[in-house]
Formats: structure tokens, sequence, C-alpha cells
């Protein structure tokens, strides 16, 4: 059947194109162009709300980041003799739900700013606005999926996911077949998160790599006055 087979394509192949073209793209983008390896930050354009909407942008992001990476591929029997998976799912619905709305209300007004400001619209490229409104976007149905959430509080859905993501991650086979019964919004979300992964090295977002871990550990700087 063509949805059986569109669901391999989508759930079972596709995350490994994105995957490839993530570490791939990421790799060449940094060795053939450096100059273009940047935030591409437009606070000296105009700083107006940029403090308080960056922060709630990043701020969430990085908990909904870590929060998917271990929630989703930490194997059950890690944390089943202390913790059940509906009390898991829980507290993801509450950590993550203020997580997501803290990165869907900044994502929105640097969204917003980016289109409605001439002089940021100017200097940016079709790709900022493009992967900044899919965040939000992406944001969005992450809170939808919060709401769906709540009609199953038991955790088994949670426990689908995560052996997809699991399958997908450790090369076990017949990853695919772990989303046949799962609801189209939670299909919907993890699409238009490969997607994003997809367009990670052609964006800005290629600056993620650069987190600037050597500040913690590096000498300080003397700055001596002249004369």
């Amino acid at each position: 059947m063509f949805s059986e087979y569109l669901q391999h394509l989508i759930y079972g192949y596709y995350p490994y194109l994105a995957g490839t073209v993530f570490l791939v793209g990421s790799l060449l983008r940094y060795d053939h162009g450096q100059y273009t390896w940047k935030t591409g930050s437009s606070q000296m354009l105009t700083s107006k709300n940029m403090r308080l909407a960056s922060n709630l942008f990043h701020v969430g992001i990085i908990v909904i980041f870590f929060g998917h990476l271990f929630g989703m591929l930490t194997p059950h029997w890690v944390y089943a003799p202390f913790l059940h998976a509906g009390t898991k799912q829980l507290i993801a619905i509450i950590v993550g739900g203020a997580a997501g709305i803290a990165c869907l209300v900044g994502g929105a007004m640097l969204l917003h700013r980016r289109i409605t400001n001439p002089r940021v619209r100017a200097s940016s490229s079709p790709m900022d606005t493009v992967i900044l409104g899919l965040i939000v976007f992406q944001a969005f149905l992450g809170l939808i999926t919060v709401i769906f959430s709540l009609g199953h509080l038991d955790g088994a859905m949670m426990l689908t996911l995560s052996s997809w993501a699991q399958s997908i991650i450790f090369f076990s086979g017949g990853a695919a077949d772990y989303m046949a019964e799962v609801s189209w919004i939670y299909k919907i979300h993890i699409f238009l998160g490969m997607t994003i992964i997809l367009l990670f090295p052609f964006s800005r977002l290629v600056h993620v790599w650069s987190v600037p871990f050597g500040y913690v550990t590096r000498r300080y700087q003397l700055v001596r006055k002249r004369g």
C-alpha cells in the first residue's frame, strides 16, 4: 500500500537522509564557508525587545533540545526502577510545555522583528526567515502535542515515540513500524523536526557547533590603561 510505503520512507529512511546532510553539510560548511559561520546577529541594528525575545527563545529551545535528547534516547529500563513512564510523561508535559511557550513567544517576537523591521529585514537572508519561521511553527506544534498527551497519561505514547527514536539512532531496524498507530500531530511534529535538521547546515544554526566552552577555562586577559 502507498500509505505504508510513505510511512517507511518518511520515518524509516528520511531520518538517515536528514542526519547525513546535517553532519556532512556542517563539515563542508565549516571547511569551505568559514566566513558564513556566524550567528548573524542584528542587535546592533535595533535592540528594542531584543534581549527579552532572545532570552526567551534560547532558554526555551535549549531546554526543549536536552529534554528531547535525554527523554527520547534514554532506554526505558534505565529509569523504570524509580520512575514510572506516566510520571516521566507528566514531567515532560510540564517542563516541555513551559519551555515551549518561552520558545514560541520569544521566537514569534524575533520573527515579527525580522519581517517588519526594514533594517533587520534588509540584513537577513531568505533562509534566516525560513528557518526561524519553521522553528516557531515547530514550537507551536509541540504545544499542540502537549494537549494530545494529556489524553493518555499512562506514558504509552511516549514509550512508542522513544522506541522509534532509539531504533533510528541505534540502527535497530523496523523503526517505521512504531509510527503505524501514532496520531497525526506527532507525525507532523517529527517530520518537521527532521526537516529542520536537514536544513541546519544551510542556515545560521551552524553557530550552535561553536559553543564557547573555552571561555570557561581560559585565563583572564589583563587590560592596562595607556600611559
